[in-house]
This record gives structure tokens, sequence and C-alpha cells, in this order.
């Protein structure tokens, strides 16, 4: 028997069977073991910080924003919602010496954005460029 004669004439093939279970099973462990994490939208959470206290200083003018919208410039009420009244009131409050005093805005949580903005404008028209923001903090 000659068996050299036979092997001659036989293509050699290559089952793929064997090579798609294995591809199946890499596709199926990956899609279980992929995680996706969903980044749709914004969480901002305010105003809260866990910042030490900063010593207060007795060149400033606190003017607080309530949820109603209402303004006070040292806690005394300003007369209109206007940004040329708050402006008025903040002129009214800054001191004569000659130093820039420093415009601390404490806004309710639940305030408007554009009274906050509104308060912030009337600062730059009465010339106060110093201004910060109030915060609670994390404890309290």
């Amino acid at each position: 028997m000659d068996f050299r004669r036979n092997n001659r004439h036989l293509e050699p093939d290559i089952n793929l069977i064997p090579l798609i279970d294995v591809v199946l099973v890499i596709i199926i462990f990956l899609m279980l073991t992929t995680t996706f994490s969903k980044v749709a939208g914004l969480e901002i959470n305010l105003p809260t910080a866990d910042a030490p206290a900063a010593e207060s200083t007795p060149n400033e003018i606190i003017v607080a924003v309530t949820a109603a919208g209402e303004v006070l410039v040292n806690r005394r009420p300003v007369g209109g919602r206007e940004i040329e009244a708050i402006s008025a009131a903040l002129a009214q409050a800054a001191p004569g010496d000659g130093r820039a005093p420093v415009v601390v805005i404490n806004a309710d949580a639940k305030a408007a954005h554009q009274r906050v903005i509104d308060v912030m404008q009337a600062a730059q028209r009465a010339g106060l460029a110093h201004i910060t923001f109030a915060i609670q903090s994390a404890g309290n």
C-alpha cells in the first residue's frame, strides 16, 4: 500500500466550529463583565462646603437673598427689586474711609440665580469689585 499517493490528493481543511465557539464564549464573557456608567447630566448640590470658617472682617457688606427673591443689605431690606435700588443700597452701606469693602452674598439655596446675578451687577455698578459668597458648612 502506498499511503503517500493518496495523501497528495487530499486538501487540508480547517475546522472553524471550535474557533466560532471560542469567539462566542469571549463575546458573552465581555458582555457580562462590562459595566456602563451613565453620564447624562450635572448634579450640583449647593451651598455646602467643608472649609473652615474664615475670620470675619469689619469691612464687609453682607447681602442676603431670600428664597422669595428679597434682597437685604446688612440686614436692612432694599426698597425695590431693581438693580438700581440694590446698587444704591450697596453704595450707602459702603464705608467712606477709602477702603474697598468685600460684598458677601448669602443666598438661599432655593433663591433664583437671577437674583444673585442682579446683586453682582448692582455691586459692580456701585464700584464694589470684591465679591464673595457665604456658604453653609457640611456639619451644620
